[in-house]
């Protein structure tokens, strides 16, 4: 398979080896998200006209669905300030590269938490006060402030960066979707690292801390846990480690094995389904039971979403697997293997609701810009431009090209998968095919 080794130019190696240009683009983005919780919670709770919504909600996740994740994979990961300060904390320095004694814990995750489960249950909690998180700002910097705190608290805790690859809500799905984008990190030859003493890009050295995503370079082989934190191009002794460009969806060629992944998959697939009809729809009861949070119609909706998510839609997919080879039963193992097409499928379906979300709210990310706080500022000049959905002609289209390429990208997906978890791909297919026309329903 082709692949373009973007670290042999010697300016953009260079520039991953030097901590300097990481660092300075995650301290503005910490400071970005640290006023992100302080206009939250003393600006104005018109959440439209909010900084923590318009840039979090809005400018960000459309940078992180539409551009981020499709084409950078874990690319998000590498400039995230969340992490930030509890790398310091650990390493006890913030740019000095030398391994140090810990001056915490540095205790181990255990090993039944060393899955993505615990990201599951974490983005399926925000999922389901999404209705509130995504409007009113308060409830937006009290999220941001926990995730911050929880993983700095992590940090002190457990060794490298506990709460990015365990617990993160946002790091779950980035990593699922990171196996279709066209950029990857993997070593070069294999016989280098069987050779190499220490192994300095997973333990560190006095070059830097090894990899802070407790994943061994030498044994990669998907995008899912590698955060790009770029600590093992600057360890390893032998330049053995490269970025490379390369197809879209390699990483799908190997179906995933794993049950935490296929019901991550399916958790997104579901929340997207969801989203499209409580966000964008018309139906006001639904729309109140979703912001009406502890209320009775609250619980009935949550039961609904958790029922379709965790029951309806893998039930579903099973049976339909089951009926692609009735005579051999689909294990769990099987079943995660035959659910692979759910991740392009899944990718397509949220680029699509992102599209619409983001391009009808998008002039409030100018109208916060200038009064970022709600207080009558107009520091651009911007404050008092009126809302208007940008390019609405165009979003429908696009939304239509967007799923119809998921649906195909699906299939193709099926066609390769299903050979391997020795099931018929046509009652996948159809699966996708239903899916889709749901979704497309609820969009258009």
């Amino acid at each position: 398979m082709n692949r373009f080794e973007l670290t042999r130019s010697p300016l953009i190696k260079s520039a991953l080896k030097n901590r300097t240009p990481q660092l300075a683009v995650l301290v503005l983005m910490l400071a970005g998200f640290l006023f992100a919780i302080m206009a939250g919670l003393i600006g104005t709770p018109v959440g439209n006209h909010n900084f923590s919504i318009a840039f979090v909600w809005i400018a960000w996740w459309a940078v992180l669905i539409l551009v981020a994740v499709p084409f950078f994979g874990r690319g998000w990961c590498a400039v995230c300030p969340i992490p930030v300060v509890g790398d310091w904390l650990q390493r006890g320095a913030v740019l000095e590269p030398s391994p140090k004694k810990p001056n915490w814990l540095n205790w181990r995750v255990p090993a039944r938490f060393r899955n993505m489960w615990m990201q599951n249950i974490s983005f399926t909690l925000v999922a389901l006060f999404s209705s509130v998180i995504l409007t009113t700002p308060v409830v937006t910097s009290v999220v941001l402030a926990a995730m911050l705190f929880l993983a700095i608290g992590l940090s002190m805790v457990f060794e490298r960066r506990a709460f990015c690859r365990y617990l993160c809500p946002v790091g779950g799905f980035i990593g699922l979707y990171a196996q279709t984008a066209p950029m990857e990190l993997r070593i070069k030859d294999k016989k280098t690292c069987v050779k190499c003493v220490g192994k300095p890009c997973y333990n560190g050295s006095e070059l830097g801390a090894g990899c802070l995503w407790d994943v061994f370079p030498g044994g990669l082989t998907k995008n899912t846990y590698c955060g790009l934190c770029m600590e093992c191009i600057r360890t390893c002794p032998h330049d053995n480690i490269a970025v490379n460009l390369r197809p879209f969806s390699t990483d799908l060629a190997t179906p995933t094995r794993k049950l935490d992944e296929a019901f991550k998959a399916f958790i997104m697939v579901g929340a997207a389904l969801i989203y499209a009809y409580v966000l964008m729809g018309s139906n006001g009861a639904v729309k109140l039971a979703a912001y009406n949070v502890f209320t009775p119609e609250w619980f009935i909706y949550a039961a609904v979403f958790l029922a379709f998510i965790f029951v309806l839609l893998p039930g579903l997919y099973w049976l339909v697997a089951q009926s692609g080879n009735v005579a051999l039963p689909v294990s769990g193992k099987r079943f995660a293997m035959a659910s692979t097409p759910l991740i392009p499928l899944g990718l397509m379906f949220w680029v699509a609701f992102s599209l619409s979300f983001v391009l009808t709210n998008a002039t409030y990310i100018l109208t916060a810009l200038s009064d970022p706080l709600g207080l009558g500022w107009n520091l651009f000049g911007t404050a008092a431009i009126a809302w208007q959905p940008l390019l609405s002609s165009l979003v429908t289209p696009a939304q239509t090209l967007a799923l119809v390429g998921g649906l195909v990208w699906a299939a193709r997906t099926a066609q390769k998968s299903a050979v391997e978890a020795r099931v018929s791909p046509l009652p996948v297919i159809v699966y996708c095919l239903v899916a889709t026309l749901l979704m497309l329903w609820l969009l258009l």
